[in-house]
C-alpha cells in the first residue's frame, strides 16, 4: 500500500475543504477524527474516488504516512490542540511535523512548539484564512514556527495557497514559534475593522438618507470597482441586495447583535501589552460588544435624548464624503496593524517582512483587495517605515480624504449616529499629526499624586524629574516604567 503524502486530523468544514484542496493539487491525504463516523460519512461522500485515505485510530493515521510524517491538526482552538499534540507525540518519530492550522492564540504556539521540539519533532503554527470556500478553492496561509520544518511543508502549504493577482502564491514563511499565528491575529484585527467601517457607512445612509438595503449595496457594488475594490465591500453588496423569500431585504430581518471568536480582542490585548495605540480596532471589538446588548439599548432608546437635529444632507455629498472617510479610516486600521506587527517583530525577536505579509493577503484570506498592492509597495520601498500613513501614496490620499472624512463625522456626531471607528480613525489621525500633545499635563497629575516623575522639555529624554507640588512630599520619587 502506498502511503500518504500527508495526514489530516479534523473532518469540521475548514478540514475537509483543505483535505479536498490538497487531493486537487496532486497530493494524497490520510484523514481521522474523533467521531469516526465523520471519516465514513466524507470517504464515502465528497472524497469518494480520490486519493484520500480514511483512518480510524490515530495509529493507523500515522502508520499511513510517509516519512517524515506530516499531520496537519484542524480542530477547535484550545485544550483539543494540546490534547491532540499529547497523543501523537507517543506515535512519531524525530522529524516528523505536525502542522497546527487552526486559530490558535500565538503563546500557545510558542508553547506548543517549545514541548513538540523538547520531543524531537518539528511544529508549525499556521494561520489560514479565505474561510470554507478559501480552503477548499485557495487561502491565505501564515506559516511559523520550526524553520526546519518550511523546506518540508512548503511545497505543500504553497501548492494549495490562493494566487495574487500577478500569480504570486499567497503563501510565504513569516518567523519562528508563534509568528503565524500572530500575523493571522493581527489579519482577524483588521477584519474587524474593516467590517465595522462598512457597517458604519451603511447605517450613516439608512439613518441621514433613509436609503433602503438594496439603493446602499448598489453604491457598495459601485465602490467596489476601484479603490475600494475588495472581499468584504463585494460581500456587502452581496448581502444588502439578497432578498428574502417574501422578496424584502433580508438584512432587515436580521438582529442587530454581533458574535465574535476572540481573535479580535487578543489583537486589542496584545496591541495593550506591546503600547500601541490600535484603537481603530479596538472600537470595532467593543461595538460587537455594545450591539450584543440589544435589550438594554431597546430600553435605552425610549430614555435617553438625543440630538434634535434638523440637519439637511445632500445624497451626492453625503456619497462622496463616506467613500473619502472609508478609505481614509482603512488606511489607518492597516498602519495600527502594521505598528503592531513592527512592534511585535522586535519583541519577539521574528524579523517580519512586512511588504511579504501584505502581499500573501493580496489574495484568498477575507481582507483581501486592490489597497494590499499599495501596501506593498510600501514597504518593499521603505521596509523601516514607521508608519504607513508616512509613505509617500497613503500620506497624500489620507490629505485629499480628510474634508470629506471629518464631515462625516461631524455630521454623525450631530445626528447621533455611532460612528465609533470613523471617530477613532479620524482622531488617531489628529493624535499622530499632533506634535504637542496634553500628555505635559497627565506626566504633572501623574507626578503630583504618585511622584512617578516626568522628563523636560529642556533636558534630555531619559532624564527623570520629580516635583514636590505641595511643599509636603518631599523628594522621594516612584520608580519609572514603560507599559
Amino acid at each position: 500500500m502506498s502511503l500518504s503524502d500527508i495526514g489530516v486530523v479534523g473532518l469540521a468544514v475548514m478540514g475537509e475543504n483543505l483535505v479536498l484542496n490538497l487531493e486537487s493539487k496532486g497530493f494524497s491525504v490520510s484523514v481521522y477524527n474523533r467521531s469516526p463516523e465523520r471519516v465514513t460519512n466524507f470517504v464515502a461522500g465528497r472524497a469518494k474516488g480520490l486519493k484520500i485515505v480514511g483512518t480510524f485510530s490515530q495509529q493507523e493515521l500515522v502508520a499511513s504516512l510517509a516519512s517524515p510524517r506530516k499531520i496537519l491538526m484542524m480542530v477547535k482552538a484550545g485544550k483539543a490542540v494540546d490534547e491532540t499534540i499529547e497523543s501523537l507525540i507517543p506515535l512519531l518519530s524525530p522529524g516528523d511535523i505536525l502542522i497546527d492550522g487552526g486559530n490558535s492564540h500565538f503563546p500557545d504556539t510558542i508553547r506548543r512548539m517549545k514541548r513538540v521540539e523538547s520531543a524531537g519533532l518539528l511544529y508549525v503554527g499556521t494561520g489560514v484564512s479565505g474561510g470554507e470556500e478559501g480552503a477548499l478553492k485557495g487561502p491565505s496561509i501564515m506559516p511559523g514556527g520550526s524553520a526546519a520544518a518550511w523546506p518540508v511543508v512548503g511545497p505543500l502549504l504553497t501548492a494549495i495557497a490562493a494566487k495574487a493577482p500577478d500569480g504570486t502564491p499567497c503563501c510565504s514563511w513569516i518567523g519562528s514559534d508563534g509568528a503565524g499565528h500572530f500575523v493571522k491575529m493581527v489579519h482577524n484585527g483588521i477584519e474587524y475593522g474593516d467590517m465595522q467601517v462598512i457597517c458604519e457607512s451603511y447605517h450613516l445612509f439608512r439613518e441621514l438618507l433613509g436609503m433602503d438595503a438594496p439603493s446602499i449595496g448598489e453604491i457598495f457594488a459601485g465602490w467596489n470597482q476601484g479603490e475600494l475594490e475588495s472581499y468584504l465591500v463585494e460581500i456587502s453588496a452581496d448581502i444588502l441586495r439578497f432578498k428574502d423569500t417574501d422578496g424584502a431585504p433580508l438584512v432587515d430581518r436580521i438582529l442587530d447583535a454581533a458574535g465574535q471568536k476572540g481573535t479580535g480582542k487578543w489583537t486589542s490585548f496584545a496591541a495593550m501589552d506591546e503600547g500601541i495605540p490600535l484603537t481603530l480596532i479596538t472600537e470595532a471589538v467593543y461595538a460587537r460588544s455594545l450591539s450584543a446588548l440589544k435589550e438594554e439599548r431597546v430600553a435605552a432608546s425610549t430614555v435617553l435624548a438625543g440630538p434634535d437635529s434638523t440637519k439637511k444632507i445632500q445624497a451626492a455629498s453625503l456619497i462622496a464624503d463616506l467613500k473619502d472617510a472609508l478609505y481614509a479610516s482603512k488606511i489607518v486600521s492597516y498602519a495600527q496593524g502594521f505598528q503592531l506587527l513592527r512592534s511585535a517583530s522586535v519583541s519577539y525577536g521574528w524579523g517580519l517582512d512586512f511588504g511579504a505579509i501584505a502581499a500573501l493577503w493580496r489574495g484568498g484570506c477575507i481582507i483581501r483587495s486592490v489597497f494590499l498592492n499599495k501596501i506593498t509597495e510600501a514597504y518593499r520601498t521603505n521596509p523601516e517605515l514607521a508608519n504607513l500613513m508616512l509613505d509617500p501614496f497613503f500620506r497624500d490620499r489620507l490629505a485629499a480624504a480628510q474634508a470629506g472624512w471629518r464631515r462625516v463625522v461631524a455630521a454623525a456626531v450631530e445626528t447621533g449616529v455611532p460612528v465609533p471607528a470613523f471617530s477613532s480613525a479620524l482622531a488617531y489621525y489628529d493624535g499622530y499629526r499632533t506634535a504637542s500633545l496634553p500628555a505635559n499635563l497627565l506626566q504633572g497629575q501623574r507626578d503630583y499624586f504618585g511622584a512617578h516623575t516626568y522628563e523636560r522639555t529642556d533636558g534630555a529624554r531619559g532624564e527623570w524629574h520629580h516635583t514636590d507640588w505641595t511643599g509636603h512630599g518631599g523628594n522621594t520619587a516612584a520608580s519609572t516604567y514603560t507599559v
